[in-house]
């Protein structure tokens, strides 16, 4: 069945009268005879009764009206309902984002964002980077913030900050006071590591094995603010992001530099690839894209 047939028919039914419906339609009257008779032998009954000079519906034209008009009026309201969501930029997306660290990265990105797209609601839940893989795939979200490297062929990738690793010691630590330490010279320090479901623990790691030692975790923890605390307290050593160890201005700890190797931290805002995005999803990731977040200087200094 063609809308087209529905759309017709209406017309007809409206002005009981071809040729006005034809006016109102701007469509020859032979087309639309045709585009009627063709909606009757499909439904197998007469519509219209054109015995009369004016046109009047039949018994089951009355109530084929009747559908069809609802029918053409749900077709208008989808219309108007794309339409206001491309055209007034409403919308809903959900975000996962890494505990701590988006808080130096999206405040100044979603108020910017909320100016040009006050209409598109942005709801953001904390997973670790390896859930947010997780949850992205499960379709409980429909974008994330995550450590890299990812599966490149399952998820598209808008890079967001790269920056170096560094250790964070107690003030009465032998590095305390040094400006950098290579690797190797840390392995036989108690390190206090992050859980395995966090990236941050398989970096740290890796990178130790790397560099010829296996980190001897005293602890691990799901907590920032505790690691820091535990480091604080002479407990150990971590490795962290230096835009965290920036923030730790009222802890008892100092920041060294990593000499060798350099360890990157690169986090990404990753979507996946085969499936859908909606329009609010597509708008966010743009305009993270040209507004590629920076952490405020100032905000780490009041921290």
């Amino acid at each position: 069945m063609d809308i087209r047939q529905l759309h017709y028919f209406a017309e007809v039914a409206k002005y009981k009268n071809f040729t006005k419906a034809s006016q109102a339609l701007f469509v020859s009257q032979p087309s639309i005879s045709k585009m009627i008779k063709s909606l009757e032998d499909e439904l197998g009954v007469t519509l219209l009764d054109r015995s009369e000079r004016e046109v009047e519906l039949t018994d089951t034209g009355k109530l084929v009206n009747e559908k069809a008009l609802i029918i053409l009026q749900l077709l208008e309201e989808l219309t108007s309902s794309v339409n206001e969501l491309v055209q007034l930029k409403r919308g809903k997306v959900k975000m996962g984002i890494l505990p701590t660290i988006s808080a130096l990265l999206f405040p100044k990105i979603i108020a910017g964002f909320k100016k040009s797209y006050p209409r598109i609601e942005i709801q953001m839940v904390e997973y670790s980077a390896k859930q947010v893989e997780m949850q992205m795939d499960q379709g409980n979200i429909d974008f994330g913030v995550t450590v890299l490297p990812v599966n490149t062929k399952l998820y598209g990738t808008v890079p967001l900050l790269s920056e170096e690793l560094v250790v964070i010691v107690s003030n009465h630590h032998w590095l305390a006071g040094r400006k950098s330490v290579s690797l190797v010279e840390l392995k036989n320090e108690p390190f206090i590591l992050f859980t395995k479901e966090f990236a941050l623990h398989d970096v740290v790691w890796q990178a130790c094995s790397q560099a010829g030692f296996e980190p001897e975790a005293i602890h691990m923890t799901s907590l920032w603010d505790f690691c820091c605390e535990m480091v604080s307290s002479q407990l150990g050593i971590s490795l962290i992001p230096r835009s965290m160890a920036n923030r730790l201005h009222h802890l008892a700890v100092q920041t060294v530099s990593i000499s060798h190797p350099q360890i990157a931290w690169e986090l990404a805002l990753i979507y996946p690839r085969d499936k859908y995005l909606s329009y609010a999803s597509r708008e966010f990731i743009a305009y993270i894209q040209a507004n590629p977040p920076q952490i405020s200087q100032d905000y780490e200094q009041r921290l």
